[in-house]
Formats: C-alpha cells, sequence, structure tokens
C-alpha cells in the first residue's frame, strides 16, 4: 500500500525546525526534549485567552451536509460554546445563524432539529426567516422613527465555507479561506469522503453521542491521535478482538504496520497505519464473525468498482487518526467517527460525536459497521471509557503540584519518520497553539 502521504520530510524536525523556549513550551535542542507547562491544563485564564485567540480565529467544524438535507431542514447546537443554527434557505444553501434574538436575546429555536421555514422567539415573538432576516414581529409600529427590520436580522459568523461535506465557520474577519486552512488534511478528508461514490456521498447516521469528561480539552486533543497508549490502555479490546480469532501479538511494533506521524499544517496532524482490527469498509477480520465475510468483502468489490484497485486498497486498509485543529477530530479506523469537543472550565469538557457511514449502505453491512463502531468508539465501549478515565486521571494528578510541573512530549522528537506510537503529532499541535496564543519567552 503506497501514498498514505500528501508529503514526507527527509529530515528530522529538530533540525526542521528553530528550538523557542515560552511561557508554555521548551522546545529544546542539544539535549533534544518538548515540555508542556501543565498551568496549559489547569489555568482559568488560559481558558479565557484560548476562547478569544483560538476559537474565535480558527476555521470551527460546524457539521456534516447529510445532516439538514432539504431545504428548512435545521440542527441546533453549540459550536465552540455558541448556540447556533444550521439549516439551508428556502433555495437549499447552507446558513449558519446564531441562536439569539435580536431584540433581546433570547433563543429563536429552542428544539434539537426539524425543518421550519421561521424561527419564533418565545419572548416577543420576533420571526426570522433560514436567511436570518426579521420578517415579522408584534406592534411594529410601536417602535420609534427609523427603526428598520432589515437591520435587526439573526448574527451570523464572519464565514461559514464546506469541504466534501464538512461544514466549517469562523468569526475571524481575517481568515484565511478554509481550503487553504485545511492544508493536507484535506487528503485524509478525501479518503473519507471517497468511502462513498461521489454521486451518492457519505452521511452522518442518525444519533448524536453527548457526554462531558473532567479534564482539560488540550488532553483530548493529545488522546486522539496517540498510538503510543493503545496498548496498555486499551487492553481489554483487544484481548477480546484476539480472543475471538484476530492476529493480535499486543505489542505496538508488530500490531501497528505501515506506522507513521505527520504534520499536516496550520495545526493539524495524523497518525496512520495498518491496525490489527477488521474496517467494516472493506477489511474483515475473524472477530467480526463469518457471517459478516461476504458483506464486507463484497464493499471491497464496490471500492475498486468506483475507485480501482490502488485507491480502493488505500480506502479499505489505511486506518487513520486526525485532528482538524483546533477540535474536530476524524478517527478512520475501524468504522468513522467524527468528534468535536469544546472546554466549560479548565477542568470539563463536552464532547460530541457522529457515526459517518456511505449513504446507500446496505442494511447488512449497516449492521456490521455499527457493532464495530460501538465496540470500540461509543461511550460505552471497549475503549472511550478508557480514554475518558485516563485523561481525568491527569487532570487530577496535576492537583498534585497545582500550577507547576511540565509534561514530557519528546517520544520520537529526533527520528526522520516518527511513528503513530510517537508524539509529532502532539508537538504539532502545541507549537500551533502557542503560537496563536502569543507564547512569550
Amino acid at each position: 500500500m503506497t501514498g498514505f502521504a500528501p508529503r514526507t520530510s527527509e529530515v528530522a524536525e529538530v533540525i526542521r525546525i528553530p528550538g523557542r523556549e515560552t511561557e508554555f513550551i521548551r522546545d529544546l535542542r542539544s539535549p533534544n526534549r518538548f515540555l508542556v507547562n501543565r498551568a496549559a491544563f489547569t489555568d482559568d485564564t488560559v481558558l479565557a485567552r484560548e476562547r478569544e485567540e483560538v476559537f474565535a480565529r480558527c476555521w470551527i467544524y460546524v457539521g456534516h451536509v447529510s445532516e439538514i438535507p432539504k431545504p428548512g431542514d435545521f440542527v441546533a447546537r453549540e459550536v465552540a460554546g455558541r448556540p447556533i443554527l444550521f439549516t439551508r434557505n428556502s433555495a437549499g444553501e447552507i446558513r449558519v445563524l446564531l441562536n439569539s434574538c435580536s431584540h433581546r436575546g433570547a433563543e429563536v429555536c429552542r428544539e434539537r432539529r426539524g425543518n421550519q421555514r421561521r424561527f419564533r422567539c418565545f419572548y416577543h415573538s420576533w420571526s426570522f426567516d433560514n436567511d436570518g432576516r426579521l420578517v415579522s414581529m408584534p406592534d411594529e409600529d410601536g417602535f420609534p422613527e427609523g427603526f428598520r427590520k432589515e437591520d435587526h436580522g439573526l448574527a451570523q459568523p464572519t464565514s461559514v465555507d464546506q469541504y466534501r461535506g464538512f461544514v466549517f465557520l469562523t468569526f475571524n474577519d481575517e481568515a484565511e479561506p478554509l481550503v487553504d486552512y485545511l492544508a493536507d488534511a484535506k487528503y485524509y478528508l478525501d479518503l473519507t469522503a471517497d468511502q462513498a461514490a461521489a454521486d451518492i456521498g457519505m452521511a452522518v447516521q442518525s444519533g448524536t453521542h453527548e457526554y462531558s469528561m473532567k479534564s482539560n480539552w488540550k488532553l483530548l486533543a493529545e488522546n486522539s491521535s496517540d498510538g503510543y497508549h493503545a496498548i496498555p490502555v486499551h487492553k481489554t479490546y483487544l484481548d477480546v478482538q484476539k480472543s475471538r480469532g484476530d492476529q493480535i501479538a499486543g505489542n505496538t511494533e508488530k500490531d501497528w504496520k505501515a506506522s507513521h506521524a505527520f504534520d499536516l499544517g496550520n495545526g493539524h496532524t495524523v497518525t496512520v497505519k495498518q491496525a490489527p482490527w477488521g474496517r467494516p469498509i472493506a477489511r474483515w477480520q475473524p472477530s467480526m464473525g463469518e457471517d459478516t465475510k461476504a458483506v464486507v468483502e463484497e464493499s471491497y468489490r464496490r471500492l475498486e468498482q468506483v475507485h480501482g484497485a490502488e485507491r480502493a486498497e488505500l480506502i479499505a486498509n489505511l486506518d487513520f487518526n486526525m485532528l482538524v485543529f483546533p477540535n474536530l477530530v476524524i478517527n478512520n479506523i475501524m468504522a468513522v467517527i467524527i468528534r468535536t469537543f469544546y472546554p466549560n472550565t479548565p477542568g470539563h469538557m463536552n464532547v460530541t460525536a457522529w457515526s459517518l457511514a456511505p449513504k446507500d449502505e446496505t442494511p447488512e453491512a449497516r449492521r456490521v459497521r455499527n457493532e464495530s463502531f460501538l465496540s470500540f468508539l461509543g461511550p460505552a465501549g471497549l475503549a472511550t471509557p478508557d480514554d475518558n478515565e485516563a485523561l481525568e486521571s491527569c487532570q487530577r494528578g496535576y492537583q498534585s503540584r497545582p500550577g507547576e510541573g511540565w509534561s514530557d512530549v519528546s517520544r520520537g522528537m529526533d527520528k526522520v519518520d516518527p511513528a503513530n506510537w510517537d508524539e509529532l503529532q502532539m508537538r504539532t499541535f502545541w507549537r500551533r497553539w502557542d503560537e496563536l496564543m502569543g507564547g512569550k519567552a
């Protein structure tokens, strides 16, 4: 299998990237070390700065186009701490509106999803269309001379754009175009979207996983592409798969084939490998059950018909965990998960996740996918609770030295080709985070 990265480097990062020491990171040379100040996980003032310098400046994931297929469809959710309406106008165009009435600020929609032409605020009955325009209000004549409805539409982000069905917003007037912001993350979004034929597309499955964690949001950013923890933390899952017949050695270097980590630009990172578990898109393993083998093999044949043998092989057998900076995770492993997370306090975050699948997947194939997805990626599966406990344990551990201490993120720092169990991906995240936070020496 070839072609699993858009670009590689023949020089180790300690040569390519100058060292620096700031308030929060120590990117050291001779000896090579990368340290993160644990105050970044616990300090209230850090979170206040993140809201302004990271979440208000970057492109932030909103949702997938498949969630609102028809004109008038909408989903109400929080994005980066702001209540929004993700909808389509009467012409079928995507809109993102802030869910706050321009009159006194109440939510104009208190339902989670649906289809409607108007959003009416329950407080004073101001009504807005799904382009955000104020269209009606009681006692309009009671407002003073010069009042104009067109001046009181719902607020909207500075920009909204999409790539391969993934919709993003930004509140930054100076933000670069989304296609530039995504940089080489587009390569892996393409691999994800290409699990379905272009004229069919991928779709978010019904149902949303929502849960919270008593840990800092950046710990989940680290964890989401961290291969180093997989063997010790997810031993139960791997043991179960092994007991069902999968060839699992329980050893990092033996189990993860073709393992690499890449800096994709703008803080985006990915780890890639061929893992020992099955993938419902087209890689059968005994743990999936003999009765599913024909279903999975048929999925592979369909990939070959659509994309040809070489790209079908790549789509079917490349496992990857990608972070689109700052808080979107696409884990394309034993199924595809879209996961976002946002901090409430330095030690608490909300997490939202969805399963993504080919829109035309057969009921039999969808059953195989759901079983594979929920066994590992679901919030009650054999792995996600392990991750949650590990991150909460870190957050508790920081209380042993409040406001002090440094975490070591140095593994693989001097390698030309770091593996997914190294930590280039975390260092990439931290360098971008520190840059946006205006890291001072």
